[in-house]
């Protein structure tokens, strides 16, 4: 997929979950941008993953430990550029997110996670000398936007994380760093799609879509990208839906 142009040339970006789906994307599009890539992941090593994650510095990270978060954040000698991808919606892998604790967990994987690691990076982003300056972008959700039964804990980590955007972005506004999200829309890969895109979903999805085709992972890497650019330098404390039009739809 063809996309605009960007120079990242000697910036430092970390990609949380950055081994499949749009976090992969992102990575890689940073990467071929000219940036020197940081990502995460669960397992131990970059080699117990099939995808070929040459190019990339490897880090393993389970957001949900608090000591994790802190130790990656301090392996990083300069950061510009800080993408929150990591984490899932607990019922694709069986879990219900009506049961409290599920729930919590769900809270604390998406929203709180995101908010450790913003907070302990903030520092480094501060001194960034990059055109732009230092940013943070979260992975928001369509169910940032409206309720999706089946994920209560998702939906309301996602709703959670447009407003500790918009803090972020009034907080750390002085200090040079700006805070947005994208709303990622149903796309082929990754999560979301394990999550969503059963028949159920699939069709009606489709129907009110403008665009009239599910996203693509680069689709969503292509707007993290922009955000984060010289392009977007006034632009701060905003979510950009990237769906294809679902949401402006009727």
């Amino acid at each position: 997929m063809m996309g605009p142009k960007h120079d990242f040339a000697g910036a430092h970006v970390l990609v949380t979950g950055g081994t499949s789906g749009i976090g992969a994307a992102t990575a890689a599009a940073f990467r071929d941008a000219g940036a020197h890539v940081t990502i995460t992941g669960t397992r131990g090593d970059a080699a117990d993953y099939d995808a070929d994650l040459a190019g990339f510095r490897y880090l393993q990270l389970d957001v949900e430990n608090k000591e994790q978060i802190d130790a990656v954040a301090a392996a990083l000698p300069r950061l510009d550029v800080l993408v929150n991808n990591a984490g899932i919606a607990l019922p694709s892998l069986g879990f219900d997110e009506w049961e409290p604790e599920v729930f919590e967990r769900a809270v604390q994987m998406l929203l709180t996670s995101a908010f450790r690691m913003a907070r302990r990076t903030v520092d480094l982003l501060a001194q960034s000398t990059i055109p732009g300056g230092g940013s943070v972008i979260g992975i928001a959700s369509m169910s940032s936007f409206f309720g999706i039964p089946v994920v209560p804990g998702y939906g309301a980590a996602k709703t959670g994380l447009v407003g500790l955007t918009r803090t972020m972005a009034a907080h750390w506004g002085a200090r040079g760093v700006r805070a947005n999200a994208v709303a990622a829309g149903l796309t082929r890969s990754g999560m979301t799609a394990g999550t969503f895109a059963q028949d159920a979903w699939t069709a009606p999805t489709l129907t009110r879509t403008p665009l009239g085709r599910l996203g693509e992972a680069e689709d969503i890497a292509g707007a993290i990208l922009f955000l984060a650019s010289p392009a977007a330098s006034w632009i701060t404390g905003q979510t950009l839906a990237v769906d294809g039009g679902y949401t402006i739809s009727g």
